[in-house]
C-alpha cells in the first residue's frame, strides 16, 4: 500500500511538470518531410518521448476537474488507470541513450503495447457516459457541458496520440505499411474518390443486412483548377473514411426508414469539389431530415435517434447506429487537421452533411491545459439572456480551444512554454 502511495504521488509530480509544456502542433508538411525525407528512428524517438508524456500529461490534468459522479464511474476510472500506466511506461526512456538500437527496439514495443491498450478507450469512456447518465439522470444533466468539453478535447487528444504513434511504428517500428504511396499513416495522393466509394459499400453492407435493401449511390466530381480527372489530397485515409462511412451509415439509415413503404428508395449523391485551398465533400440524402433546432444535438455524447444496440444481439457483427458517438467524433477528425464538419437540414426532405479539409497547410489542431481551459470545469450553466446562444443561432466555433472562435479558420489559445527538439517542428 505504501508502495502504491508513493507510486502515484511520482506520477502526479511528473504530470504537473509535464503539463506545464504545450503540445508541439505538427503541420502535415512537416509530417510528411520527416517520414520521407529529414527523418531518422533517433530523432523520431527523441521527439516522440517528451511529446507523448506531454500530450498524455495535458489531457490526464483534466481529468481530476471532472465531475465527481463521471469520476466515480468504474469505466472512467479505468480509462484513467491506462493513462497512467501508458505515462509510466514512457518516462522510463526518459534518460537513455538515444544512440542504443535495443533501447529503440523496446521504444517501439512499448508504443505497439500502449496503442493496443488504448485501442478500446472509446468504447470504454463511452460506456462510463451511459453509466453515469443511467444512475444519475437528474445530475448528469447539470454537468453535460463539462462533460462534452472534457470528451471533445480527450478524443482530440488521442487522435493526436494515435497518429504519432502510427507514423512511428509504420516507418521504424515493423509495421507492414498498406500501401506503397503511404508516408507513415499520411497517404501524400489519397484518392478521394476511391475512398468515398470503399466507405459507402461498406456503409451499404450494414444497411442490407439490417434491413435488406439500400440506396444507390451517385457520385459528382469537380475539379475546377487541375487538368486531372482524379481528385487527391495529402491525408490520413483511415481518418478520412472514419467520417465517410459513419456520414454514410446515417445517410442509408435515414432513406430506408424514410422510404420504407415506397417501391424505389431514393440515391444518396455524394460531391466531391476540389478547389484552391479547400477540398469538400457533400453527402446529400432524401430522408426527410429533422428541425434546425435539433441539428447541433446531433453531435452531443448523449444523444442518438437509435435504440441501443444490445451487445449480444448481433455477436460479431457492427451496428448500424445507436451509440451517439459517430458525428461528434467524425467532427473531431475533420478539425484535427483544420477542417470541420457541419450538417444542413430540410426538414420534411432531407439532410446534408458537409466535409471540408483544408488543402494546404493543415496544421494539427491540439487542445491545451492552462487555467482557461481548468475554469471550463468550474463554469456554472447559467439563465441565458437575450445574447446567449440559441437552437437557431448557427455555430461555427471549436471546442477544441479554450473558447469558441468566430470562423471555421481558428486556432487555439496557448501560453508559450518553448521545448528545443531535434524533430523538426514549423
Amino acid at each position: 500500500m505504501r508502495i502504491s502511495r508513493l507510486l502515484c504521488q511520482q506520477v502526479a509530480k511528473m504530470v504537473e511538470r509535464y503539463s506545464k509544456y504545450n503540445p508541439s502542433s505538427l503541420s502535415m508538411d512537416t509530417l510528411l518531410d520527416f517520414g520521407s525525407k529529414t527523418g531518422t528512428e533517433e530523432s523520431s524517438f527523441e521527439f516522440l518521448r517528451d511529446e507523448l508524456l506531454v500530450r498524455l500529461a495535458n489531457i490526464m490534468k483534466e481529468f481530476n476537474l471532472l465531475p465527481v459522479i463521471f469520476q466515480q464511474r468504474g469505466s472512467v476510472a479505468m480509462v484513467k488507470n491506462w493513462y497512467q500506466q501508458s505515462f509510466l511506461e514512457i518516462t522510463e526512456f526518459e534518460k537513455l541513450n538515444v544512440k542504443d538500437k535495443p533501447t529503440l527496439a523496446r521504444f517501439s514495443e512499448t508504443l505497439n503495447i500502449i496503442r493496443s491498450r488504448h485501442s478500446k478507450v472509446v468504447e470504454t469512456m463511452a460506456k462510463g457516459v451511459m453509466e453515469m447518465k443511467d444512475a444519475f439522470e437528474n445530475e448528469s444533466k447539470n454537468c453535460d457541458q463539462q462533460i462534452t468539453y472534457f470528451l471533445d478535447r480527450f478524443y482530440t487528444n488521442r487522435i493526436g496520440i494515435r497518429v504519432l504513434i502510427n507514423q512511428h511504428l509504420l516507418l521504424y517500428g515493423g509495421d507492414q505499411v498498406h500501401h506503397p504511396e503511404h508516408i507513415g499513416c499520411i497517404n501524400p495522393n489519397c484518392d478521394v474518390t476511391e475512398v468515398v466509394k470503399d466507405a459507402f459499400e461498406n456503409a451499404r453492407f450494414l444497411c442490407e443486412h439490417y434491413y435488406m435493401c439500400s440506396p444507390d449511390l451517385q457520385i459528382e466530381c469537380n475539379n475546377a483548377y487541375e487538368k486531372s480527372d482524379s481528385i487527391t489530397i495529402e491525408y490520413v485515409p483511415s481518418h478520412l473514411y472514419h467520417m465517410l462511412f459513419e456520414l454514410s451509415k446515417n445517410a442509408l439509415r435515414a432513406v430506408v426508414e424514410a422510404h420504407e413503404n415506397k417501391p424505389k428508395l431514393p440515391p444518396i449523391k455524394i460531391m466531391i469539389c476540389k478547389g484552391q485551398e479547400d477540398l469538400t465533400i457533400k453527402i446529400s440524402d432524401q430522408g426527410g431530415g429533422i428541425s434546425y433546432g435539433k441539428v447541433e444535438q446531433l453531435f452531443g455524447y448523449m444523444y442518438t435517434t437509435a435504440p441501443q444496440p444490445q451487445p449480444d444481439s448481433m455477436e460479431g457483427s457492427a451496428p448500424l447506429a445507436g451509440y451517439g458517438y459517430g458525428l461528434p467524433l467524425s467532427r473531431l477528425y475533420a478539425r484535427y487537421f483544420q477542417g470541420d464538419l457541419v450538417l444542413s437540414s430540410v426538414e420534411g426532405y432531407g439532410m446534408d452533411a458537409i466535409i471540408y479539409l483544408k488543402l494546404k497547410g493543415a496544421k494539427e489542431c491540439l487542445p491545451i491545459y492552462n487555467k482557461t481551459s481548468a475554469r471550463m470545469y468550474e463554469t456554472e450553466t447559467g439563465a441565458p439572456d437575450w445574447s446567449s446562444p440559441s437552437p437557431w443561432t448557427r455555430s461555427q466555433g471549436t471546442i477544441i480551444g479554450t473558447r469558441p472562435l468566430g470562423t471555421r479558420r481558428y486556432c487555439t489559445l496557448t501560453f508559450p512554454c518553448p521545448r528545443v527538439f531535434n524533430f523538426p517542428v514549423q
